[in-house]
């Protein structure tokens, strides 16, 4: 029984990505993703990046992980504003 107490139990993975146009005006990432703590603060921040007006595109989602096995869940969009290219 101890040894089921000791399972690795998934995770989430919580993450907030924004795009600009680059010179020829294809979206591009404007920074690499960043992993956020909860859906509330990745919510928030997307919030505050949209009012900046400098981000053609931002994108909030999670989705589950199981980190030691590799094993993830499909993408949940948490918030979404503006241009967003395909996310495979």
């Amino acid at each position: 029984m101890d040894s089921d107490k000791k399972r690795v139990t998934p995770t989430k993975l919580i993450v907030l990505l924004a795009f600009v146009r680059d010179e020829e005006g294809e979206l591009r990432s404007a920074f690499e993703p960043r992993e956020m703590q909860s859906e509330d603060k990745a919510k928030m921040d997307a919030r505050r990046m949209v009012g900046l007006g400098t981000y053609e595109g931002v994108i909030a989602w999670c989705r589950s992980a199981d980190m030691v096995n590799g094993v993830f869940g499909d993408p949940v969009v948490l918030f979404q504003h503006g241009n967003i290219p395909d996310l495979d």
